[in-house]
């Protein structure tokens, strides 16, 4: 009972402090796209002129990206709040995505279609 009462209180913090982050996080999302957009055209670019601006465009926003500390902040509050409702609903932490391995795949999807 203790456990799921941490959990929420960690989900509640980790909603208001990406509530109160939510403006930078947007911020970065578009100095993200700056940058991939800049990288896009400098690549696609033949002319030198185009190639410096796009290179500019793209060092623009990645200083953008760089100086904005609040949405990292916001970005592991949302993480906590990942992990609290991955603890809340029993399911293990893990980061690691499922192998390539053709074999394990079988083995998969083999389970799935036997429970079925």
């Amino acid at each position: 009972m203790m456990k799921k009462f941490l959990y929420v209180l960690l989900g509640i913090t980790g909603a208001s402090v990406v509530l109160a982050n939510l403006g930078s996080i947007l911020g970065l999302a578009f100095s993200a796209l700056l940058v991939i957009g800049g990288l896009h055209y400098f690549l696609q670019s033949t002319k030198t002129f185009g190639k410096v601006f796009w290179a500019t465009v793209g060092i623009i926003g990645l200083l953008t990206a760089i100086s904005n500390i609040p949405a990292f902040i916001g970005l592991a509050a949302i993480a906590l709040i990942w992990y609290a409702i991955r603890k809340w609903n029993n399911e293990p932490v893990t980061l690691k995505s499922p192998s390539n391995d053709p074999f394990e795949n079988f083995e998969r999807e083999w389970n799935t279609l036997n429970k079925n």
